[in-house]
């Protein structure tokens, strides 16, 4: 393309009141739909028209984005560059959100009105980190405010609280780094999110407000931990736990990868340690069973079934053999779901951790298994059960007896069986189950088929056979078993009745699920209410009277590097008197894990000042359950699996009325980072293509910036250099990859409506969706074509009169269809969640709107009503300006009337002296003389009509219009 300089004409904005033409250089290769110069002064936007004069419209702007989403279909009037401050929301917001905490607009009164509906929608509780929010956090927080909203204005009875879930390792860790009491900074870090939240106009009620770590608040989550005891649901046991030395505490399964912790990256090791545990197992059926009635996406609920993992099964037992073969006074009771292949048992194995494991050892095997042990002590659960991962053991030196067979089978030590899931070992059978066929292959087990499947091009030798089928090689008189030729699921009935007879096993249930353990070696978090005799070491649950236990006040909160918590340093608090005997006993000095007070605060929401009981009964029958639960897939598993066994537990002794706290539960999506381009360098620094990059295996990275980069065809390219692909990627946002986007620089440049806007309109809510800050200004530019729409053009300085362009007048049929049509459409997508398209029936309204001629105020104020659960704050500016004086929260929200949701329109086809040249949409009653006018205002059909003499036209109502034109016209068309 030439570099030549051309002149080009020039309209500066703004437009209206008055237009100014220059003539204005710019380089032609710079020409493109929209595009950004710089001046020494200024920075400036370019937007082209679609007109013969090449005439553009620019506006001054602060800052030039590189790129725009386009949003709406401007129409040609109003096409125009909307800058950045498009309609004065730093005066709107700021006023709006003043007047909702003044007058407490959204407070949820303790005496309400019980025969109206309630709807009681929550947030996941948010942890304050020292981070505060970015712009991934306010899409769950936007989805339930409009839930909220649109309740209100529909008349319910609405319960939308926010508070803060504020113990936990991350505040203790930063307290250790900084020396600075993890209470100061946790309330620092409140007070940064709660501003944030306000600052985004959400409708929490936050005379509700408390956290976890209040001492009003745990009084109760210590009150239900007392319950538990009561009922033989807590107790203490010694566990391997994930021990890490560094953090001084035990870590859960998932806060350990790669046999380090999360938060950190220090080593754990598996650590034998006597710790509190919750007997959630008591209560797995029914966690199980209960999933089948809830609201719930169908991934969380399998992901719960799979982590309860019921199993149907039995329990054998193989006598263990001394090195004569002789049965020892020792068996090894194994757990399988597969009874019916104990013919094809040919080793077991035992988990490292197995209490038996140390009688079962040789001598000669011994060095090997304890170097096996200290391994495996170094991973986490989830590691070792990954199907995917090399399986790895080693041979105890010892035997046992196969109860079927007879046969003396090795057994061996492998980290793939847990000692916490059934009784830590495993019958292998290598022929029908992948993990044991790996495994025998790799150790050279002997591998013996006894399924064959009904199906025999399934046969294959190659590989395990995991299915069901006739058994084969399954037989022995001696023993008084023979299963041959019966199904699967006959051989397993009998081998679990003589299994029973014979006193050889007995028919089991089993479960993955293992037991909460509850404790954790730290300071900041809930102490545990029980206290320890010194002279007899007996477990003495304290008074409910002497709740809330507190936390002590620590200077040193660091690791004891011992395995004792930090709270063994109080000691003035740790010793201690027996409030009932006097005599003298010593506190619990674990604490409370972070999921404790996460459990049940969705009660404490209901009736937060009670000081005598958890809940009042009357407010806990009409609140619950929660209608609507909002946050991550992340925590699919354990907080809701902990919530709905703390509730169910509540259940049973009359605390609350329902068996499940939460009906629906929606997982938002995860907003990533922008786009990210890396290009890549060989040795020698030249750029080379990400081809290339993988099949050399070694590259460096460079970041590219998004203005040299060109997308060319389903991949990017340098703009420079269309040869070098690139790779684009999204991450999720985080600190060490420099991605995040703080919400307060967005409110700041576009105002929090737009914000909220943009985070329902990127697509669908339980969807990933990437940021792209540039894209923002689509939405931006709507409710700035919205606000102009409705409060009228600037003033030549900018700002806007008071009032409205409203007029008191009747709308047209054609307005109220187009109003009734977008009420049904945005009721219909905020019932469904589809926030989305919700925005795109409002933005198809407002183009339809700027085609009018006038406005009545009855269509303005009824969407205004629409946009508000959306929009707020302009909303309540514009309602204010329509002439109301209270605010638009509790107005009734519209309703479609169906008289107007009927399509009256037609396509009419047009006909020039007999040819159809184009369509036209008119209403099924048009008249003759309206059809003619509509086809004269086609741009496609006014070129054949135009200036012509008409002979005659024919006209069939709903049919066809034909113009017949004058001889003449089509002599001189010829012509």
């Amino acid at each position: 393309m030439n570099k030549h300089l051309l002149e080009t004409h020039i309209q500066i904005q703004p437009l209206p009141p008055r237009s100014h033409t220059f003539h204005f250089p710019t380089q032609l290769q710079t020409l493109q739909s929209r595009k950004s110069f710089t001046t020494k002064k200024s920075s400036f936007c370019l937007s082209l028209c679609n007109n013969k004069t090449n005439s553009f419209f620019f506006s001054h702007v602060s800052v030039v984005r590189s790129s725009v989403t386009w949003g709406v279909n401007e129409v040609e009037e109003d096409k125009q560059l909307v800058v950045k401050k498009a309609y004065p929301f730093l005066e709107i917001e700021p006023k709006w959100q003043r007047y909702w905490e003044e007058n407490r607009t959204f407070r949820t009164p303790d005496e309400i009105d019980t025969s109206k509906p309630k709807f009681y929608v929550l947030d996941m509780f948010p942890y304050p980190s020292g981070a505060g929010l970015h712009v991934g956090h306010p899409l769950g927080y936007t989805a339930t405010d409009i839930l909220a909203r649109f309740k209100r204005m529909q008349g319910y009875n609405v319960l939308h609280p926010m508070g803060w879930d504020a113990f936990g390792l991350p505040a203790e860790q930063y307290a250790i780094q900084t020396g600075t009491h993890p209470n100061i900074t946790t309330f620092r870090n409140i007070n940064r999110f709660r501003s944030q939240l306000k600052s985004l106009g959400f409708s929490y009620d936050w005379d509700r407000e408390f956290s976890t770590i209040e001492p009003e608040y745990y009084k109760w989550t210590q009150w239900i931990f007392l319950q538990l005891l009561k009922r033989g649901l807590a107790y203490q046991a010694e566990v391997p736990v994930n021990w890490c030395p560094a953090l001084g505490t035990v870590l859960a399964n998932e806060e350990v990868i790669d046999g380090v912790s999360e938060r950190g990256g220090h080593p754990v090791i598996r650590k034998p340690m006597r710790q509190w545990m919750l007997k959630i197992t008591a209560y797995a059926d029914r966690l199980l069973e209960d999933l089948d009635d809830l609201d719930w996406p169908e991934s969380v609920k399998d992901m719960q079934r799979n982590w309860i993992g019921r199993s149907d099964g039995a329990e054998m037992e193989f006598y263990v053999l001394d090195s004569d073969g002789q049965e020892r006074n020792i068996k090894i009771t194994v757990f399988t779901t597969r009874p019916d292949t104990i013919f094809g048992a040919t080793y077991l194995v035992v988990a490292p951790e197995h209490t038996l494991l140390p009688s079962l050892v040789s001598m000669a095997q011994s060095k090997y298994v304890e170097e096996y042990i200290d391994l495996a002590s170094r991973k986490s659960d989830l590691e070792r059960t990954e199907l995917q991962k090399e399986k790895t053991g080693v041979f105890s030196g010892c035997y046992a007896r196969n109860p079927a067979n007879g046969e003396a089978i090795p057994i061996w030590v492998a980290d793939y069986v847990l000692g916490s899931y059934g009784t830590g070992a495993i019958m292998a059978v290598p022929a029908h189950d992948t993990r044991d066929y790996e495994f025998a292959l790799k150790y050279d087990i002997p591998i013996r088929w006894v399924v064959t499947p009904e199906d025999e091009s399934l046969t294959d030798s190659r590989s395990a056979f995991p299915g069901q089928g006739l058994i084969i090689n399954s037989s022995n008189s001696m023993l008084g078993l023979d299963i041959n030729g019966l199904s699967s699921k006959e051989a397993a009935s009998k081998v679990i009745e003589w299994a029973d007879k014979t006193g050889n096993g007995k028919k089991k249930v089993n479960y993955k699920l293992r037991d909460w353990l509850f404790a954790r070696q730290r300071y900041w978090g809930e102490p545990i209410p029980v206290i320890f005799l010194d002279e007899t070491g007996e477990t003495i649950p304290l008074p409910e009277t002497e709740l809330p236990l507190t936390l002590p006040e620590l200077d040193d909160f660091t690791p004891t590097g011992t395995g004792e918590p930090p709270l063994s340093k109080a000691a003035s608090w740790v010793k201690t008197m027996d409030p009932s005997s006097g005599k003298p006993a010593t506190r619990e000095t674990s604490t409370m894990p972070q999921w404790a007070g996460s459990c049940w605060y969705y009660l404490r929401f209901m009736d937060p000042s009670n000081s005598k009981e958890l809940v009042d009964k009357e407010k806990e029958r009409y609140w619950s359950p929660v209608d609507v639960y909002v946050g991550g897939a992340e925590h699919a598993v354990l907080h809701l699996l902990y919530s709905r066994f703390w509730h169910k537990v509540l259940y049973d002794i009359g605390v609350v009325s329902t068996k499940e706290p939460f009906q629906c539960v929606i997982n938002q999506g995860i907003i990533l980072g922008e786009v990210q381009y890396m290009a890549f360098r060989d040795s020698d620094g030249n750029f080379i293509s990400a081809d290339s990059a993988d099949m050399l295996g070694e590259a460096n990275q460079e970041r590219i910036p998004e203005e040299k980069v060109v997308k060319s065809g389903d991949s990017f390219v340098l703009k420079d250099n269309p040869k070098i692909r690139l790779v684009a990627r999204a991450h999720k946002m985080s600190k060490s990859r420099g991605n995040v986007v703080n919400p307060d620089d967005v409110v700041s440049e576009y105002g929090a409506d737009s914000l909220r806007l943009y985070e329902m309109f990127m697509g669908p809510l339980r969807d990933s969706k990437t940021w792209n800050t540039s894209g923002i200004e689509g939405v931006h530019r709507f409710l700035g074509r919205t606000w102009r729409l409705i409060a009228g053009s600037p003033s030549p300085d900018g700002t806007f009169r008071d009032g409205t362009v409203a007029i008191d007048e009747e709308p047209t049929l054609e307005q109220l269809r187009s109003l009734h049509k977008c009420i049904a459409k945005v009721t219909e997508e905020i019932e469904g969640t589809r926030f989305n398209t919700g925005i795109s029936a409002m933005m198809e309204f407002i183009n339809a709107a700027y085609k009018w001629d006038k406005h009545p105020r009855s269509i303005f104020e009824a969407f205004v009503l629409l946009l508000s659960p959306y929009a707020p704050h302009m909303a309540e500016e514009l309602w204010l300006r329509l002439g109301h004086s209270t605010s638009v929260a509790y107005e009734p929200f519209p309703k479609a009337d169906p008289a107007y949701l009927k399509d009256s329109t037609i396509v009419l086809p047009v006909q020039i002296n007999g040819k159809t040249r184009g369509t036209i949409q008119v209403e099924e009653a048009c008249t003759e003389e309206d059809a003619f006018k509509l086809a004269s205002k086609d741009e496609k059909l006014s070129k054949y009509l135009a200036g012509k003499s008409i002979k005659k036209r024919i006209y069939v109502p709903g049919k066809i219009l034909n113009v017949i034109l004058d001889r003449e016209n089509i002599k001189v068309g010829a012509r």
